[in-house]
């Protein structure tokens, strides 16, 4: 296959500066307030989307390191594939977050619910849309018995060890 590469479209800022302590995932940080800083070329991208309440972000782990296969992830003391966990150590790093659209001016997203380093370069941002992507007949395989545990666990690890 052919390489695929991507210009970030911004730049995701957030009180969080380490790994350590972060929130897991954005259901742990519901009151964490954060921005995206869009390129000021792509501003008219961001037409219409203040009707929107949520978004979905996606973005590059620029701080993850090599990839592993198998992880320990931070809701389980077991190990799993990287694939059936949300660990930032995967052949490509790519992240995914909904996050609530607080407001846009110019080409300032103001956001909350932000899980995220400070300094993330932003790949992509899309609406969050209930009726396509919020399926109604789910199984969370592994992630079950820690039900709730994402709301109030924070990172232990640095992303070396996921």
């Amino acid at each position: 296959m052919d390489p695929v590469t991507y210009e970030p479209i911004g730049v995701i800022r957030s009180p969080h500066v380490a790994t350590a302590g972060m929130p897991i995932q954005p259901s742990g940080a519901a009151d964490v307030r954060g921005r995206i800083e869009l390129r000021p070329e792509l501003v008219e991208g961001l037409r219409d989307l203040d009707g929107f309440s949520h978004l979905v972000l996606i973005y590059h782990f620029h701080q993850a390191g090599a990839p592993k296969l198998v992880v320990t992830p931070f809701l389980d003391d077991a190990p799993h594939g990287v694939f059936a966990t949300r660990a930032p150590r995967r052949p490509n790093p790519i992240g995914l977050s909904v996050v609530r659209l607080i407001s846009v001016r110019e080409n300032v997203l103001e956001i909350e619910g932000v899980d995220v380093l400070d300094g993330t370069p932003l790949l992509d941002l899309k609406p969050y849309v209930p009726e396509f992507d919020a399926p109604q007949d789910v199984r969370t395989g592994w992630v079950e018995k820690a039900r709730g545990a994402s709301k109030t666990r924070r990172s232990d690890h640095r992303f070396e060890d996921a």
